[in-house]
């Protein structure tokens, strides 16, 4: 049975996103946390502390992610983390961002393949009770260094090893580079995950025809576009299956979405006596709805220019009003 994982983004799944969704949609197999950026001379701040606590993420399967390129941090941060209880975590060798690459970190690490080996030894060597996986790009420049970047991932015992099919160059523009990922299942000695471009139920569908071996799939911005992409794809499978009589296509109901999306505003209200912060929540996830909705893209845009929770809430309201 194939199973799905929440990808990491920053800024947008954190806690408080990934119970709301846990609550309201397809439960997920994994929820990866945003990155931790380790820090020796520091415990774990407020807000990473939040992320983590294990009544905020009661019920789900939450694992936290590492963005470093310096082994012994990484190992001072896995112990903090062990430490509430958490068994399994993930390195961070994917994110593209340029900022991130321009240290060496994320998809930029990837261009140091000797210090990248060095690292996963000095990280493996030292965490032998706790499991650990890799989310990975093919490469910084040219997908041909994945070549040598997997062989390096080859010779440690990864839990899992989760590919976004892309350089760190590409960022999201250039297309999926499937080839790549076909290499990866004829070449990589672990467990693999496809991550990258599954949007629609199409996609996810083209995906899974494509690569049979792959059972696991995490998905990120499509799940942000649209929540309940996963019941979508069930209902496509049950009517392929004809378990069920007939079928119109399946949507979010409104009063679902709705209530997700005040869930989510209450507890940022409770979190944060900010209201511009919970307002910058609100609105990065409606910059991703946007798709979802693309009929309603001028009352969408009024929410964006909303200035207090009031009007914000008055501006989505109108929204779910229009919606059949």
């Amino acid at each position: 049975m194939a199973k799905y994982y929440l990808a990491p983004m920053e800024g947008i799944t954190t806690y408080i996103f990934r119970n709301a969704y846990h609550k309201y949609f397809r439960k997920m197999d994994k929820y990866y946390t945003p990155f931790f950026v380790p820090h020796s001379k520091r415990g774990l701040n407020l807000k990473e502390q939040e992320e983590i606590l294990p009544a905020h993420n009661a019920g789900l399967f939450v694992v936290p992610q590492i963005l470093s390129n310096n082994g012994n941090d990484c190992v001072q941060t896995i112990e903090k983390l062990k430490r509430y209880g958490y068994e399994e975590i993930n390195l961070n060798f994917g994110c593209p961002s340029r900022t991130v690459a321009s240290k060496y970190r994320g998809s930029g690490f990837l261009a140091k393949t000797e210090e990248l080996d060095r690292f996963l030894d000095t990280v493996f060597s030292n965490e032998k009770d706790v499991k650990i996986s890799v989310k990975t790009r093919l490469g910084r420049d040219e997908p041909e260094e994945f070549e040598r970047i997997l062989s390096i991932y080859n010779q440690y015992p990864l839990e899992e090893l989760i590919i976004h099919p892309r350089v760190q160059k590409d960022y999201y523009m250039h297309e999926v580079r499937l080839s790549w990922y076909a290499y990866a299942e004829g070449h990589s000695r672990h467990s693999l995950c496809y991550n990258g471009e599954l949007n629609t139920v199409k996609n996810i569908q083209e995906m899974q025809q494509r690569f049979p071996q792959t059972d696991c799939w995490m998905i990120g911005r499509g799940m942000i576009a649209n929540p309940g992409l996963l019941m979508e794809l069930e209902a496509e499978k049950l009517k392929n299956e004809k378990k069920i009589q007939s079928y119109g296509g399946f949507s979010i109901e409104k009063e679902r979405m709705a209530a997700f999306l005040e869930d989510i505003c209450i507890h940022y209200e409770e979190a944060s006596p900010k209201e511009i912060y919970v307002l910058f929540k609100m609105k990065e996830i409606w910059t991703y709805l946007m798709r979802y909705y693309p009929d309603h893209l001028e009352k969408i845009r009024k929410i964006k220019k909303t200035q207090t929770i009031e009007e914000y809430k008055r501006e989505v309201q109108e929204i779910f009003t229009l919606l059949r």
